[in-house]
């Protein structure tokens, strides 16, 4: 892997995953499946393809050169754009992506995720921005999917950006040995960490693993007095519910030592195209997004606990 890892995104001025203006490296591949994810892209470990059905014009050129039949022949632009349209350009089962078809596209609407990147690209992009970091005390978020899935390469681009004295956030679910998460942790400035739900078979019902070694290692990370921003996802049906979050919140307080923060990050449903693109059906598309003013009383819940609390995890203080 030192050779590189598929990046998904390199998202500049992002503000909501760690102090400061920030730049977010997105690093393609997870070890879990949580139902809700805003970035299903990141999921798997290898390249995919969206189908973008609002710019595709319907020319055939994909086609013509696709070598897998892994097409579906043209139909009428309005008719696959149409609301509640089943027509999907891709044949994913069909396609090996070797993305003829986004070469022979001349309107965008195919397009690669995820492009093999060095350390030394990933920083060098980075290291772009370097003065909105030093002016807001930035710096860069390493996220994904999950980076701990690419323990070789994060321990590269941490070294990387240590030398170049760049603060460091990493992002992840902590679903990993203790060892794993151990080392990463002796490299960043701050760990931000989820905690998708308490109860193991609920974690395992909407992630796709049991929560036992999340939990585990939460405990540990916290009473290794690193600096820990919690983040809870607020999930419909899921984790949404008054007595949900006095349950987190005594449990918060039970653990060996104290959390920096703790973020509460609201379901949104803004990432339905993504599955679209992918080709993929999304059942939690049919909640609405969840209004920030019905986190407030959850907000109430931990901060009348002594415990620092944030909606939608702003790197910035409310004025």
């Amino acid at each position: 892997m030192s050779e590189g890892v598929l990046i998904t995104q390199i998202q500049k001025f992002a503000v909501n995953d760690g102090p400061g203006f920030r730049t977010n490296v997105f690093l393609k591949g997870c070890n879990l499946r949580c139902k809700w994810c805003h970035n299903p892209e990141t999921q798997s470990l290898t390249k995919e393809l969206y189908w973008k059905r609002r710019l595709c014009v319907q020319c055939g050129a994909c086609l013509d050169v696709c070598p897998n039949d892994a097409i579906n022949p043209p139909i009428a632009p309005e008719e696959a754009q149409s609301e509640g349209s089943t027509y999907h350009k891709v044949i994913f089962e069909c396609c090996d992506y070797c993305m003829k078809c986004v070469d022979a596209c001349k309107f965008g609407a195919l397009e690669i995720v995820g492009n093999q990147m060095s350390v030394d690209e990933v920083l060098d992009e980075v290291e772009q921005d370097r003065p909105f970091y030093d002016n807001s005390g930035g710096g860069m978020t390493i996220s994904g999917g999950d980076p701990l899935v690419h323990l070789e390469f994060t321990h590269m681009l941490l070294d990387g950006a240590n030398n170049r004295g760049l603060h460091i956030c990493v992002d992840t679910a902590g679903h990993c040995p203790w060892s794993d998460l151990e080392g990463v942790v002796k490299k960043a400035d701050i760990i931000l960490y989820d905690l998708k739900h308490l109860d193991s078979s609920e974690h395992e019902r909407m992630t796709g693993v049991s929560n036992e070694l999340i939990l585990e290692n939460l405990s540990k990370l916290v009473g290794s007095g690193v600096k820990v921003w919690l983040r809870i996802p607020v999930i419909p049906e899921f984790s949404d519910s008054y007595e949900y979050h006095e349950r987190v919140s005594e449990f918060l307080l039970g653990l060996p030592g104290s959390l920096e923060r703790i973020d509460l990050l609201a379901f949104h449903n803004w990432c339905q195209d993504k599955y679209d693109w992918l080709g993929l059906d999304w059942d939690m598309g049919r909640y609405e997004s969840i209004d920030p003013a019905e986190i407030e009383p959850f907000i109430e819940i931990y901060e009348g606990k002594g415990l620092r609390a944030t909606l939608g995890g702003s790197g910035f203080e409310k004025s």
